[in-house]
């Protein structure tokens, strides 16, 4: 069985934090993490950490590791990287990466 993926409205571009994230609940019932990065891009990934076990990247230190933007999560440490999803740490941990963009100032995430 496939699920029908679609543009979500989440919130507003003013409710996000430079260099912070957010969390978000999306239609399924799956929280997601938003960070808005220096360059006020929207990065989304999932908002559970694999190793913490427990929905918490949102609260983690954003950063930049070699041009490539992470959090580190509040927990364990680890770090994902905001593109991929990909854990830069431990090759066998990684969350989800959603596509994001702003439309007429509305943050809109494909899940």
């Amino acid at each position: 069985m496939t699920a029908n993926k679609n543009w979500q409205t989440i919130c507003h571009k003013n409710d996000l934090v430079k260099h912070s994230g957010i969390c978000a609940l999306l239609e399924n019932d799956q929280q997601i993490a938003i960070f808005q990065t220096a360059d006020d891009q929207v990065q989304t990934i999932n908002n559970w950490d694999p190793a913490g076990k427990a929905n918490v990247l949102y609260r983690g230190i954003v950063g930049d590791y070699n041009g490539e933007l992470f959090v580190a999560s509040p927990l364990y440490k680890e770090r994902f990287s905001l593109q991929t999803g990909k854990c830069l740490d431990n090759e066998n941990l990684a969350v989800t990466p959603y596509q994001t963009r702003i439309i007429d100032d509305s943050v809109q995430v494909f899940a």
